[in-house]
């Protein structure tokens, strides 16, 4: 059996958080999607970019209420200098006229979810998890190659992120994705994560979830294995029985 869990240590930090998590399976590869559906996906992420407007009440994105919360909470913990939440860099591309553009089939979705909630969204391979997935502070020390670099660069001490038994997975909660557990073109079992740290978009978060695992299923013909709502209440769930 593995497990995903939310450490107390996360908790600790923000105890009215909620992560929402989907397991998909069989999920298409990229070259078997039909032409159709990748530019029906391409069409949801350009409504989603639309849709982001209307979470963007000023042109200084860190007064945004959405990006705002998140600036607050990457204050509690260790993070790389310059480390941004996930959706501050897809809102900001919107602000400055830059729309979020086409990548595969399975990030378009989940970039495309992200827009329209204003909530960071990411994907990982299950199949390149090495034990349980745990979301916690860190003593540090964590191996850890960053998607499109060349070098490892682990984890600091104190600083909250993902991880297995081989390493970190994402860091500083939903900044940077690493290139072991990647979602790739080939990717069929996905681990699905939408992240809230607003005890008043708790709704906003379940409607996400919720058309994620549609969109999932639609159009990339994924299995919906487990859907759930983390809190502290609540705080793991079986990813591979």
């Amino acid at each position: 059996m593995q497990k995903f869990i939310a450490e107390e240590s996360f908790w600790s930090l923000f105890p009215g958080a909620s992560i929402g998590i989907v397991v998909a399976r069989n999920m298409k590869k990229t070259e078997d999607v039909p032409e159709e559906d990748i530019n029906a996906i391409a069409q949801i992420l350009n409504d989603a970019n639309s849709a982001a407007d209307q979470h963007l009440t000023s042109n200084t994105i860190s007064q945004n209420e959405v990006v705002a919360v998140w600036r607050a909470a990457y204050q509690k913990f260790k993070t790389k200098k310059g480390a941004r939440c996930s959706i501050e860099n897809l809102l900001k591309r919107v602000l400055k006229g830059n729309p979020v553009g086409h990548i595969t089939p399975s990030v378009d979705i989940y970039n495309a979810i992200s827009l329209k909630y204003a909530l960071p969204v990411g994907g990982e391979d299950i199949d390149a998890f090495v034990g349980d997935v745990r979301l916690g502070l860190t003593d540090g020390g964590l191996a850890f190659r960053p998607l499109g670099e060349d070098e490892d660069d682990p984890t600091l001490p104190g600083e909250i992120c993902y991880h297995d038994d081989e390493g970190a997975i994402c860091r500083c909660l939903n900044w940077r994705d690493g290139v072991r557990t990647a979602l790739s073109d080939d990717s069929q079992n996905a681990f699905l994560v939408i992240e809230c740290v607003d005890e008043n978009r708790v709704d906003d978060l379940r409607a996400a979830v919720d058309e994620f695992a549609q969109l999932m299923e639609r159009y990339l013909g994924a299995t919906i294995e487990a859907k759930e709502i983390i809190t502290r209440e609540n705080p793991e769930m079986v990813i591979v029985a």
